[in-house]
């Protein structure tokens, strides 16, 4: 079994290669599944061939029971600069899997606006012993928050820290009034209790690859897929609310939550528009 020192120094392997454009520089397993946005690219391929640098940011955390590290970071491209998620699973010493999610935001119709990658103390800070939760647990609370988000009615289905907070795709969207979202002043519970996302039709192929108990981070990757049907809706509190979304739409995520004291603390994710209900390839891999 792999040490937690051992799959940072693999990925850092990975990013001096990524940044070298050098892939052959890397052991890769026989079988390797490497995808770039939920889609299947030859190792050298997609980012390999137009990254042009790494920002400072380095959210890093490892899985040493699976053999699996993630790394939220940004890439830059000649002149775009881009949040990324990268995810990679090992077999011995060589990569089997690395699943790699590049937010565009150039290519995106929803751009969020001014996003700032700054180390996040909520995120980094390893949790005592006393407070941790087990592997299952923490599974079930990041689960049962995609559960309180599909068909969004007020019901609560996992458990949150009262200060818990919420970055997508680099911008704070609880707590924020200042974010274009309506309900963004609130905290994450006081959105999902008012019933806001109701338009998220389903959250599907839902995975949580990577549980790093020491840290209290569980990453997962899946779709939000909007039908597109629902138009005008009611919040819990009575309120009138228009659906932002009246086309078939889908998400593709990668999302990593904080868990202490058995309550989801923080949350990071980055998130770009696929096809509407894109099969992904890493479902026969599950």
């Amino acid at each position: 079994m792999p040490t937690r020192e051992n799959l940072y120094a693999a990925l850092d392997r990975y990013c001096d290669a990524l940044l070298a454009r050098a892939h052959t520089r890397l052991a890769w397993a026989p079988g390797a599944l490497t995808t770039e946005n939920n889609v299947v690219l030859v190792p050298g391929d997609g980012l390999w061939a137009t990254i042009t640098g790494r920002g400072a940011y380095d959210l890093r955390f490892a899985d040493v029971w699976t053999s699996q590290v993630a790394l939220f970071t940004t890439v830059e491209e000649t002149n775009a600069s881009s949040a990324a998620c990268i995810r990679i699973g090992l077999r011995g010493k060589a990569i089997a899997e690395v699943e790699t999610i590049v937010v565009r935001q150039a290519d995106e119709a929803l751009v969020f606006p001014d996003p700032k990658f700054e180390p996040k103390p909520a995120m980094e800070t390893p949790v005592p012993a006393s407070e941790r939760s087990d592997r299952d647990a923490m599974i079930a609370l990041a689960d049962g928050y995609f559960s309180t988000l599909e068909k969004n009615d007020g019901t609560i289905r996992t458990k949150f820290h009262p200060d818990c907070n919420r970055i997508e795709n680099g911008v704070q969207t609880t707590n924020n009034p200042d974010f274009f979202v309506p309900v963004a002043g609130l905290s994450c519970e006081e959105q999902f209790r008012l019933g806001n996302y109701r338009y998220d039709d389903r959250l599907r192929a839902r995975r949580f690859p990577l549980v790093d108990e020491e840290r209290g981070i569980v990453l997962a990757h899946g779709f939000i897929d909007h039908c597109g049907r629902l138009d005008e809706y009611e919040l819990t509190d009575g309120t009138r609310a228009s659906s932002p979304i009246r086309r078939p739409h889908t998400f593709y995520l990668s999302e990593a939550f904080k868990i202490r004291h058995g309550a989801i603390e923080q949350i990071e994710a980055n998130f770009i528009t696929v096809p509407y209900h894109m099969p992904s390839p890493w479902d026969a891999r599950r």
